[in-house]
């Protein structure tokens, strides 16, 4: 079952090279939903760092995957593929993507859309699956964060960040972050955190380790690598766990192992792109039963910093890669 469709879509495409500026408006066949997956019509899509590193060549798309970049939108169910369930066409979700995004159709597992929670608009609601899949994959099922413990997130603000804070403070968790100024400082005591360090100016790891009464943390969320990794080891208490979803300060580190033994610390990371669907369902199960009354009743709300036109996705880039934006970022099929 489908509406009657258009053949081709607009959608952003990448030349040769590196950088936002090899991105660029095209016009591709409309996608086909294969067997578990709907056809959606794009309204809103949501740019994450994974694109900006997906476009310099950094992180492919998986197996079977589109090469279009975009791993989360919002929009309107136009088909369905075989053996779809719960979904009719019609149905407006906001889904999970393995890619495809930056476009006006995108296909996408039937287990991995959820509703648009009541009062979030399709942009706010676009800026959801990438992160809140994330951080509650990360978080609470690789972590095994609890009711009471304390997380430090590092950078805040970002998309990331800005969505941890408020899940965590939310359920119980007591938050401390890192930001590059004190206005983003600011931002993070305004979502939930009960502290925010500037690391320009001050050493997180004192910081960290008197906030968790002086053992340390239970929890890092780190995207840092580099030097973070040995500086987040000392910050964390016995039995702390580390949790890495990106590098950006690189992956290859030299560190003192004595105190992962010492402390019995867990030091781990993850991918969520190539997992499968069921795997990324039994996360938007649990999201759909615990989180998404929070955002219903107001409790936690969407960071969006701006919205940009498809066409304009170079710009959007431009913004991702200054780092000067609080929250997200998201592209409109006008």
């Amino acid at each position: 079952m489908s509406k009657t469709l258009p053949k081709t879509m607009r959608c952003i495409e990448m030349s040769e090279g590196r950088g936002a500026d090899i991105l660029h408006l095209a016009e591709r066949p409309v996608p086909q939903a294969g067997a578990g997956q709907v056809l959606i019509k794009i309204q809103a899509a949501g740019i994450n760092r994974p694109d900006v590193l997906q476009r310099d060549g950094l992180y492919p798309a998986p197996p079977g995957a589109s090469d279009i970049l975009g791993l989360e939108a919002a929009g309107e169910i136009v088909a369905l593929g075989e053996n779809v369930e719960t979904l009719k066409v019609g149905d407006t979700v906001t889904a999970l993507l393995s890619g495809g995004g930056y476009a006006e159709y995108a296909t996408a597992y039937e287990g991995s859309c959820l509703p648009i929670p009541d009062g979030l608009s399709l942009v706010e609601a676009a800026s959801l699956p990438e992160t809140y899949f994330t951080v509650w994959s990360n978080l609470f099922d690789r972590a095994n964060l609890q009711e009471g413990e304390t997380l430090l997130m590092q950078g805040g603000t970002s998309g990331i960040g800005t969505t941890a804070i408020q899940m965590c403070s939310q359920l119980g968790v007591r938050v401390i972050a890192t930001a590059g100024s004190d206005d983003k400082c600011q931002a993070c005591l305004d979502l939930g955190a009960e502290k925010a360090v500037n690391y320009r100016e001050e050493d997180y790891v004192s910081v960290a380790r008197e906030f968790g009464g002086g053992k340390g943390v239970n929890v890092i969320l780190d995207m840092v690598g580099g030097d973070y990794v040995s500086r987040n080891i000392k910050s964390l208490a016995p039995d702390g766990r580390l949790v890495n979803i990106a590098f950006l300060q690189g992956s290859k580190v030299e560190i003192d192992l004595m105190p992962v033994m010492l402390k019995r610390l867990i030091l781990t990371g993850s991918t969520l792109r190539a997992r499968d669907p069921g795997f990324k369902a039994a996360i938007a199960d649990n999201l759909k039963k615990t989180v998404w009354p929070l955002l219903e009743n107001g409790a936690i709300k969407p960071v969006v910093f701006k919205t940009f036109p498809l066409d304009q996705a170079v710009e959007a880039h431009k913004l991702m890669e200054s780092s000067q934006h609080i929250g997200k970022i998201v592209l409109t099929m006008e």
